[in-house]
């Protein structure tokens, strides 16, 4: 067998699927897929931010970039988006499960709905995600699924259970995927991110003293969402062909630091 080293982080050239695709880590994981020619739909509960979103992606990277609005909350919706995804764009290889939202009122703010949006939204969504697109994925050698995970599943958080809750049970679900999806091919992993300078992390750095979470990070500084969407990128290609049921943190050193 001949080996090669040549750069493979464009293939395979199938469409993915971006959930929360209109900003911080969902766009600048769409921006580094469609940056190698990647084709890429991306989904958002805020139509005209996904289409801006769109227009973005697709201009500055001169590749094809299909968006919609969609409430992941809503699963009856998924299958009319998909079959719009699969006229506009070639055929489907990937998805990265991006859409999130965050509970800040602890273990006394939880109420039986915003428990259910959380869960609904993070865990659910990609359970039926993945069951909606398993077809797809199967027909096109190399797809990939990457889940967008936390370091608080790992951690804990008193302020955010349930986003904790949430994806520790994504954690586990992409463990049990990669069994199923193997036979198909398919690889499924997860990436944790850290601290990343997201709108979704905007407020508590501002509302914080300086530097509280950068004590903690072996790297000193919060991360950019590009660098989290280039993980997601290589996960999705076939540079990552032999890695499945993983999670990858990027947190710039903060799950092992001990210092505080």
């Amino acid at each position: 067998m001949t080996s090669t080293y040549s750069p493979r982080l464009s293939s395979p050239g199938s469409a993915v699927i971006v959930t929360g695709g209109a900003s911080g880590i969902g766009l600048a994981s769409a921006h580094a897929l469609a940056a190698v020619g990647r084709p890429v739909a991306i989904w958002d509960i805020n139509g005209e931010a996904a289409e801006r979103a769109a227009a973005l992606v697709a201009q500055d990277t001169g590749t094809k970039c299909h968006f919609e609005e969609v409430d992941m909350r809503r699963l009856e919706n998924f299958e009319a988006a998909l079959e719009r995804c699969r006229a506009a764009l070639p055929p489907l290889g990937g998805l990265v499960h991006c859409a999130g939202v965050v509970d800040t009122g602890s273990l006394e703010g939880i109420t039986p709905e915003s428990w259910q949006t959380g869960i609904d939204i993070h865990l659910r969504a990609l359970a039926f995600m993945t069951q909606a697109m398993a077809a797809d994925l199967a027909r096109n050698p190399g797809s990939a699924i990457v889940a967008i995970t936390s370091i608080n599943a790992t951690l804990g958080n008193a302020m955010n259970p349930i986003y904790s809750a949430a994806k520790g049970g994504m954690l586990s679900l992409v463990r049990s995927l990669a069994d199923r999806l193997a036979r198909d091919g398919i690889r499924i992993n997860s990436v944790s991110p850290g601290q990343i300078l997201t709108a979704m992390m905007r407020p508590a750095v501002e509302n914080l003293e300086k530097g509280h979470f950068e004590k903690r990070i072996l790297l000193e500084r919060l991360g950019a969402p590009e660098e989290v969407g280039r993980v997601v990128r290589f996960l999705l290609s076939d540079e990552a062909s032999y890695i499945t049921a993983a999670e990858v943190v990027v947190d710039g050193g903060n799950i092992s630091s001990q210092r505080g």
